[in-house]
């Protein structure tokens, strides 16, 4: 993984733990509290000026950075094998049983190991917290893929460090 990649999966781990969200919606300028998880991904992007160089969008919604991300053929679909620093979107399954085709939720991937995507999201559980799901999991709705610039490259090892205490 290159040091771009690495650097926002770093600021992710870095707010582990945060519970409601107050610095990611207050930041995007949110008055009060709001569904915060692609708040925080974009605040993680913000931190590493991802946003400002047009890496990454600046969004709040999910379908916003699923649409960003596909109209600049910058998309993989839910069963690909994302790497590092990719953005995943999921689509629940709503109340009826049924999926609606529409990004609910939104984080950044940690690491992919052992068949299984890890993952650092904001608003899971109210909390920035670690979860990991199978490698092309039914409610993976795709992955956004920032164009990140080629940087200093580590083994594997190195890079994918779990954070403490997990």
């Amino acid at each position: 993984m290159s040091f771009v990649n690495r650097q926002i999966v770093d600021v992710a781990r870095s707010q582990l733990g945060n519970v409601g969200g107050e610095p990611y919606w207050s930041w995007y300028g949110f008055p009060s509290r709001v569904e915060w998880c692609a708040c925080f991904v974009s605040w993680c992007a913000d931190q590493c000026g991802y946003i400002d160089s047009g890496i990454m969008p600046r969004f709040s919604g999910c379908s916003q950075g699923v649409n960003w991300f596909q109209a600049r053929n910058l998309w993989l679909d839910g069963s690909a094998t994302p790497t590092s620093g990719m953005i995943i979107f999921f689509d629940w399954v709503d109340d009826d049983g049924t999926q609606d085709g529409n990004s609910d939720h939104v984080g950044i991937v940690e690491k992919v190991e052992g068949g299984r995507v890890y993952t650092i999201e904001g608003k899971s559980g109210d909390a920035c917290q670690q979860n990991s799901y199978p490698i092309g999991y039914f409610e993976i709705f795709g992955y956004g893929t920032p164009k990140y610039e080629i940087g200093s490259t580590e083994d594997d090892s190195q890079s994918n460090t779990p954070a403490q205490g997990a």
